[in-house]
């Protein structure tokens, strides 16, 4: 558990660093498209934050192999889907963003839920997945990219969404193909449909990533992210792989992975590192480092305190 929490750390500080490089490489005032942006990757990737921010999505992978091949696939995504919680401290640390009292329970909620993963989680599974499967997770990763040419087809919200759940299902191709790759020599990675999988999904995985923190509502895509990367490859690694818990603790483990996933997902606005306060406390645009305005009303007009207990979503940026 210790590497899965490790690859939570890297790829949470990893996000604060690339999406702030996302952001700088959008053209200023240019038109803003729908799907995947592969010119805005080629931009990003000449922000030094953005090649630190895939330093640690190196270190992170490393770490998250040796996860999946000593733990099962639930225990792992649930571990990763927590690094939200990760960038939600690191932003509120670092940056000076302020949590609500709702962001720090959530917090909470995640550490929880990892605890109850770490007790009750067996040993990986001692299936080895059949042919089948590992030709279906080549076929997964050749979806995602399809996804984000579909994405730009939709309106703002379901584009978030889109592309957000496209990252999140290449993503889970890679826990999965992990597990399915069993030996390292050319010859066998050459011939397994599992290794051309992993290599699609994660890159495609990457590229939907960056656009989605580029444009649409962050909120919406990072949800669809973590729904994409945990539940689908959980199932698998239940169902083909073999994976179970400590004897009599499924119902630790299943409560573990929901509460995990959950807090997650009340973190969600923190796929993105929020901006940093100005020197009059508040962000840029006028408004707190909670998105309240000065005079403590949200940008809509409501209360600062109904908007914290609303978990609004933070205005768009772009």
């Amino acid at each position: 558990m210790v590497c899965a929490l490790g690859a939570a750390v890297c790829f949470g500080t990893a996000t604060v660093l690339q999406a702030v490089a996302a952001r700088a490489a959008a053209e200023p005032g240019g038109a803003q498209g729908g799907g995947a942006d592969a010119a805005l990757l080629l931009r990003t990737l000449r922000q030094w934050r953005y090649l630190a921010g895939l330093a640690l999505d190196g270190l992170g992978f490393l770490l998250q192999i040796a996860a999946l091949r000593s733990l099962p696939i639930y225990a792992v995504g649930a571990a990763l889907a927590s690094s939200l919680a990760v960038t939600a401290v690191a932003a509120a640390r670092l940056l000076r963003v302020r949590l609500s009292g709702t962001e720090w329970a959530a917090v909470g909620v995640v550490c929880a839920g990892l605890v109850m993963l770490g007790l009750a989680s067996g040993t990986e599974g001692g299936r080895d997945g059949s042919t089948v499967l590992r030709w279906a997770m080549l076929a997964a990763a050749l979806a995602v990219p399809a996804l984000g040419g579909m994405a730009g087809r939709l309106p703002e919200r379901g584009r978030a969404l889109l592309l957000g759940l496209g990252a999140g299902l290449g993503f889970g191709v890679v826990e999965v193909t992990v597990r399915l790759i069993d030996s390292l020599s050319p010859a066998e990675l050459f011939t397994n449909p599992a290794s051309y999988a992993l290599v699609l999904g994660g890159g495609a995985a990457f590229l939907l990533l960056t656009s989605a923190l580029q444009r649409g509502s962050v909120t919406t895509a990072t949800a669809g992210m973590v729904i994409g990367e945990t539940i689908g490859p959980a199932a698998i690694g239940v169902v083909w792989l073999g994976d179970r818990t400590r004897e009599g603790l499924s119902w630790l483990a299943l409560l573990g992975f929901a509460v995990a996933v959950a807090g997650a997902l009340a973190l969600a606005r923190f796929g993105e590192a929020p901006a940093a306060p100005t020197a009059d406390g508040t962000a840029p645009g006028g408004t707190a480092p909670d998105g309240t305005a000065p005079d403590g009303t949200a940008p809509d007009g409501a209360t600062a305190d109904g908007a914290a207990a609303a978990g609004a979503e933070p205005a768009e940026r772009g």
